[in-house]
């Protein structure tokens, strides 16, 4: 099974800015374990455009598609043998990037 697990920063208590080495070293045992699939982080909201062609001409909309102090900054793409062993990394992931993360299955 397939998860995508998202890592959620907040704009009024972002976490610390020095976790790189600490990422990086939780990506390589990723990658050792077979957990691995893809992740990046994201750039800021004020560099997201929202593209809405539903109608009969399309919008562009600078910003995100909702305004929250809470925010998608990244992501990983895992492969796990089940809910229990993607949270339980989940939860290792929050505290090496100081950061919440949401989890969720590809259907």
């Amino acid at each position: 099974m397939q998860y995508l697990v998202s890592v959620i920063d907040d704009k009024s208590n972002p976490g610390s800015t020095d976790r790189q080495p600490a990422i990086s070293a939780f990506n390589e045992r990723l990658i050792a374990g077979g957990y691995w699939v893809f992740a990046g982080g994201l750039a800021d909201t004020d560099a997201a455009t929202v593209i809405d062609n539903r109608g009969e001409q399309t919008v562009f909309s600078d910003g995100p598609f909702v305004e929250s102090k809470e925010y998608l900054a990244g992501i990983w793409v895992w492969e796990a043998p089940d809910l229990d062993v993607a949270l339980e990394l989940a939860a290792e992931a929050s505290k090496v990037c100081d950061r919440k993360i949401e989890v969720r299955p590809f259907l």
